[in-house]
């Protein structure tokens, strides 16, 4: 099959024949429809994250046809989707808690094992998602990280319905977020650097939107950080109500900058950090996304092209989510 592959010497990904994986007990086979690109992706590219498997294919936002290894729930020539968390132990004190998001030993796809950036990736049964038919491959997979992570962090951050939700930073996450968001009849306030992503936060029906280092207008009930900077987690901070709470989406942040206690973390306001998600994130977010109809504006690219893409994602050039089509 071909694969774009990471080698750690290597400055750019490398497009390869590679030997197809084998189906072994408890694995599905999938012949890759689509599979976004996050900027996770982009911290393993450029070594932010240790490298831990070398050589790699990366890619954690499947979507695929199931071709062998089929279950009840994943028939033969069913659709199938794979997120970041591909595996857990199960056994582990975290994941007997239902947290299997905390696991001490965990399966990360397109990190630990190789992902979707390839014509087909071998999962984990009981960690794939059945899927429509109905809606194209190239819409449901930003769904499978951007969007249950930022379900996950809303949850993480105790949003109610009719809240004032601030959202620092307006990527492809932070996109999906808002539509649950208006769904339960928030009000959103959006901060971001750059005049397409306020554009976009427009669009999508944000109550006020601002540049970067502008404050809301109003105290927000919750806040969620997009943006892998320390700095951001303080603007969010400094725009909360007593009691509130910001929730930190991102698996690489920068050094947090020293703020001032008694004018903005007292009052029993929160910081959160955003770990991973759980299956039950996925099939709950998955479920909703279905009932609004959630259906992202995508950039595709093909597996040609999976440098470029990942530029895409590094620069911020596209005007929504990329994803990869073999």
């Amino acid at each position: 099959m071909k694969a774009a592959v990471l080698r750690a010497a290597a400055p750019a990904l490398s497009i390869e024949e590679v030997e197809r994986p084998q189906v072994v007990p408890g694995y599905t086979l999938l012949r890759v429809l689509a599979c976004g690109v996050c900027r996770t992706d982009l911290h393993i590219f450029e070594h932010d994250l240790p490298t831990v498997r070398d050589p790699l294919i990366p890619g954690h936002q499947i979507v695929g046809e199931v071709v062998d290894g089929a279950t009840a729930e994943l028939p033969l020539g069913s659709r199938a989707g794979v997120s970041w968390i591909g595996g857990a132990d199960l056994t582990c004190p975290f994941c007997l808690r239902g947290e299997e998001n905390l696991c001490d030993a965990p399966t990360l796809t397109g990190y630990t094992v190789n992902g979707g950036y390839a014509e087909f990736a071998l999962v984990r049964s009981d960690f794939a998602f059945p899927l429509p038919s109905s809606v194209e491959p190239k819409y449901l997979a930003p769904l499978l990280c951007a969007g249950i992570i930022g379900f996950r962090s809303l949850r993480v951050a105790g949003t109610r319905p009719g809240e004032r939700v601030g959202l620092f930073g307006f990527g492809a996450s932070a996109s999906l977020a808002i539509q649950v968001l208006r769904h339960w009849g928030c009000e959103v306030y959006v901060a971001t650097r750059g005049d397409q992503h306020r554009a976009q936060a427009r669009e999508a029906g944000a109550q006020w939107v601002g540049a970067e280092d502008e404050r809301p207008p109003v105290a927000l009930d919750r806040a969620v950080t997009f943006a892998p900077s320390g700095q951001v987690v303080v603007a969010a901070l400094s725009s909360l109500r007593k009691g509130g709470v910001v929730a930190i989406n991102a698996i690489h942040l920068d050094e947090m900058p020293a703020f001032d206690y008694d004018k903005l973390l007292w009052g029993e306001r929160q910081i959160r950090s955003v770990t991973n998600m759980t299956r039950q994130d996925a099939r709950d977010f998955l479920a909703l996304a279905h009932e609004i109809g959630i259906r992202p504006h995508v950039r595709t690219f093909p597996l040609a092209q999976a440098n470029e893409a990942l530029q895409a994602v590094k620069h911020e050039t596209a005007d929504g989510p990329c994803v990869i089509l073999p």
